[in-house]
């Protein structure tokens, strides 16, 4: 019942949140938008590092051969929320922007002694930007304004799974359906008028995507040492896409169905170090997806290989709860630098970001409450670009409870 009405609260809050869109970045309007690369869970607050962590008390997406630590006879319901706020920095351009978004809803348990299960849905990339100017008739000197906006994204539902194969060694593999509309939208006119004119670009992606994992953990006196590998295979995401120009009133005065074409996301590797003692934990990961080559580049901007890097450190107050030691407030800090899958008038995109968090328990320990925070920077006011300041506030729910737990009789 706990997991039914939190559950109905979080999505009926992510449906209300997501109206709220704001956040006019720029560097979306590029290939299929800005690609999710933050984790929303435990792993936010140390640059969203783990892939070398186990799942022991948390979901953790970032491997799927995490899952295979998690505790028998316990299941887990867990969803973020983030909230983003950003100052643009350009050319005669200060102005500022937020918004709130739901991030990540997934459930998770133990099906059997050797089998972790995942499942959740959470955001692979997202198109938000508006840009407005005057175009100008040929051979006049009068003006019309004219907006070009887009909006959408893509979706990633995932199946993980793992297997514990020994008490060291775990092996994964996530399934996920990436699907999402994206549109494209250029008007003519500012009068708000019917006969005013706009061309509105639909497209809807979709494809299967898979991940393999594996973890290693092993003990060093008095730390355990753990690594991770993930390998992400390459995806064609087929597109359907529809064309139209259309008056303000709707009324069609073009229209046509465009042949489906594949959009290319190259495999991704992934690598990551832990190092505990069960108070102090340090996380280190990096990330590359070979993007260069993969896709024909457009206009002004060209597909480049993209890197991740990023680290941080985690200590856990330990106390007693029911006669045993858990895990009590957690705190965490890390930094995570990152280069983008694209490179706009020979300027790569670079993504610089320090973070925070903390995680207390409730007094039953069975729902913990989240909250981290970045602060960073993104991009490059040279050229006619847009540099961005940003701030990021995640808020992060975990539920645990016992299922298929059964009494011994006396």
């Amino acid at each position: 019942m706990r997991i039914f009405t939190i559950g109905c609260c979080l999505l009926l809050a992510a449906g209300q949140v997501q109206a709220q869109k704001g956040v006019n970045s720029l560097y979306s309007s590029y290939g299929i938008g800005d690609l999710e690369e933050r984790d929303y869970s435990r792993n936010f607050g140390v640059g969203s590092s783990g892939i070398a962590r186990g799942s022991s008390s948390f979901l953790n997406e970032l491997n799927p051969a995490s899952y295979g630590r998690l505790p028998m006879e316990t299941f887990f319901f867990e969803a973020s929320l983030a909230a983003k706020s950003l100052q643009y920095n350009g050319t005669n351009l200060n102005q500022n922007a937020g918004d709130i978004n739901f991030k990540r809803f997934a459930i998770g348990f133990k099906a059997s002694k050797m089998w972790g299960i995942g499942v959740g849905l959470m955001p692979y990339s997202r198109v938000d930007y508006k840009l407005l100017n005057t175009r100008y008739v040929e051979g006049t000197n009068q003006g019309t304004r004219n907006a070009i906006e887009g909006t959408g994204g893509l979706n990633r539902l995932y199946f993980s799974n793992a297997l514990q194969l020994t008490k060291n060694f775990s092996v994964g593999l996530s399934s996920a359906l990436l699907f999402g509309p994206i549109s494209r939208v250029d008007s003519l006119g500012s009068t708000g008028a019917a006969t005013d004119v706009y061309a509105e670009q639909k497209q809807f992606m979709h494809n299967f995507n898979f991940t393999t994992g594996m973890q290693y953990a092993g003990k060093l006196g008095q730390w355990v040492i753990g690594a991770g590998a993930t390998y992400r295979f390459e995806t064609k995401l087929t597109t359907q896409e529809d064309f139209y120009i259309r008056f303000t009133d709707e009324t069609v005065l073009f229209e046509e169905k465009l042949k489906s074409k594949n959009f290319t996301l190259p495999e991704q590797i992934g690598g990551g170090l832990s190092l505990t003692n069960g108070h102090i934990t340090w996380l280190a990961d990096y990330r590359r997806q070979n993007w260069k080559g993969v896709n024909k580049d457009v206009g002004d901007y060209t597909f480049v290989n993209s890197n991740r890097y990023s680290g941080g450190m985690e200590y856990t107050f330990q106390k007693f709860q029911y006669n045993k030691q858990v895990e009590g407030l957690i705190v965490q800090a890390g930094i995570n630098y990152h280069t983008a899958y694209m490179q706009i008038k020979n300027e790569p995109v670079r993504d610089f970001g320090v973070t925070v968090g903390a995680s207390l328990p409730s007094r039953t320990g069975h729902l913990r409450y989240y909250l981290g925070l970045e602060a960073g920077q993104r991009g490059t006011s040279s050229k006619g670009l847009i540099q961005e300041n940003f701030v990021n506030v995640v808020l992060h729910l975990s539920l645990r409870d016992n299922w298929f737990y059964k009494l011994k009789e006396l």
